[in-house]
C-alpha cells in the first residue's frame, strides 16, 4: 500500500514564495497594462494633428486649414472608440434641419448662434441682416419654413443626405461647456426657468456635498461638470432633462459627423473667414450678412476655461475627458494637459 510522505517544511515554504511571488509579478503585470492602456487613449489624440487657429487668414491659408479639418475628421472617425453610431439616430436626425429653397442641411449645435443660422439659411429676402431680429420670428420662421430631417420619410432623408449642400459649426468643447453653464444656469433667461428651478436643482440635490438645502447657491459649475462627466450616474437626470441635453450632449451624438459626409465643419474660432463660404454655398452670399466677431474673443474664452477649470477635481476634468474626447479628436482640438493629467 502506498503512503504520501509528508513535505518537508523547507520544500512548503519556498512553493509558499513561489505562489506569492507568481502572484506580485501577474498584479504587476496587470498594472503594467492599465497604464499602457490609459496612455494610449490620451496619447492617441496627439497623433492626429491638430489645428492651430488663426485670427486672420488669406484664401490660401483658409483652403489648407479647411483640408486640414477634413483630413483629422476622416482620421479621427477610421477609431471607432470615438464614435458609437453605426446607423444615423433619432438624435442627430431631430437636429439637423432642412432648407428645401436653397438645398441645404444645418446641424444645429448649441451656444453657435443658432437663431442667427435659422435666418441666414430661410427663404431669401425674409432677414437681409440677422441684426435687429427678435427671436420670435426665428421660431416662426423654423415652424414654417425649415423642417427637421426626422419630419421626412425614409427616401426623402436619403435623397437629401446625397444631394443638399451639408454643415454643421462646432467650438472648443470646454468653451462650448462654459457657455452653456453661462447662458443656462448663471444668467438664466425669465423664458427658461426649468433650467434654474428644475435642472439645477436635481443636479445640486445629487452631487453637492453635505447639505444642500442649507444653502442658497446656484448650481456650481463643479457639480455642473461633476453631472457631465457622470457617465452612469447622470442617467436619472438625463431623463428629466429631456431634449434640454442637446445643450451639452456631444457633437458626435448632436450631429452624427462619422455617419453624415458633412461638406463643410466650420469652427467657431475662424467663423469669419467661414460665413462667406458657407453663405455662397446657400445661395445667400448677397443677400444676408453675419454679425462680427471680435478678434480677441478667442484668446479670451482660453482665459476664461482656465479660471474654470481651476476649480474642478482631477477626477471631475477626467470625467469631461472621456465624455468630450470623440469631439476632441474627430475635430482636432488639443486637449488641455489638465484634462489627462
Amino acid at each position: 500500500m502506498n503512503t504520501f510522505e509528508p513535505i518537508p517544511e523547507n520544500s512548503r515554504m519556498r512553493f509558499l514564495w513561489r505562489v506569492v511571488s507568481c502572484g506580485w509579478l501577474l498584479l504587476i503585470l496587470l498594472m503594467i497594462g492599465r497604464f499602457f492602456s490609459l496612455r494610449n487613449t490620451t496619447e492617441i489624440d496627439f497623433i492626429i494633428p491638430h489645428i492651430s487657429h488663426n485670427e486672420t487668414m488669406n484664401g490660401t491659408n483658409w483652403q489648407m486649414m479647411i483640408d486640414q479639418r477634413s483630413h483629422i475628421l476622416t482620421t479621427a472617425c477610421k477609431n471607432k472608440k470615438y464614435w458609437g453610431i453605426t446607423h444615423v439616430s433619432k438624435l442627430p436626425l431631430d437636429h439637423i434641419f432642412v432648407s428645401d429653397q436653397h438645398k441645404v442641411l444645418f446641424c444645429q449645435t448649441s451656444e453657435m448662434g443658432d437663431n442667427e443660422w435659422y435666418k441666414l439659411i430661410g427663404p431669401s429676402g425674409g432677414f437681409p441682416n440677422v441684426n435687429g431680429n427678435s427671436d420670435k420670428p426665428v421660431h416662426d420662421q423654423v415652424k414654417d419654413n425649415l423642417r427637421q430631417l426626422s419630419s421626412l420619410t425614409s427616401q426623402e432623408i436619403t435623397d437629401r443626405l446625397e444631394n443638399y449642400f451639408k454643415f454643421l459649426i462646432v467650438r472648443n468643447p470646454l468653451e462650448r461647456l462654459i457657455s452653456v453653464f453661462e447662458d443656462k444656469f448663471l444668467f438664466t433667461k425669465p423664458s427658461e426657468p426649468w433650467y434654474k428651478y428644475t435642472i439645477s436643482t436635481a443636479i445640486i440635490r445629487k452631487y453637492r456635498k453635505g447639505f444642500p438645502y442649507l444653502s442658497n447657491t446656484g448650481l456650481l459649475f463643479n457639480e455642473f461638470v461633476r453631472y457631465v462627466g457622470d457617465t452612469e450616474g447622470r442617467q436619472s437626470i438625463d431623463w428629466l432633462v429631456g431634449p434640454h441635453i442637446s445643450h451639452w450632449a456631444t457633437y458626435v451624438d448632436l450631429c452624427a459627423p462619422c455617419d453624415i459626409h458633412y461638406d463643410f465643419v466650420s469652427h467657431f474660432e475662424t467663423l469669419a473667414q467661414d460665413v462667406n463660404y458657407i453663405l455662397s454655398r446657400a445661395g445667400n452670399e448677397n443677400q444676408v450678412s453675419f454679425p462680427s466677431i471680435s478678434p480677441g474673443l478667442v484668446h479670451q474664452n482660453k482665459t476664461k476655461v482656465q479660471r474654470y477649470f481651476s476649480g474642478t477635481s482631477k477626477w471631475e476634468n477626467r470625467g469631461i475627458y472621456e465624455r468630450y474626447q470623440g469631439d476632441f479628436a474627430i475635430f482636432g482640438y488639443p486637449v488641455p494637459e489638465f484634462l489627462l493629467n
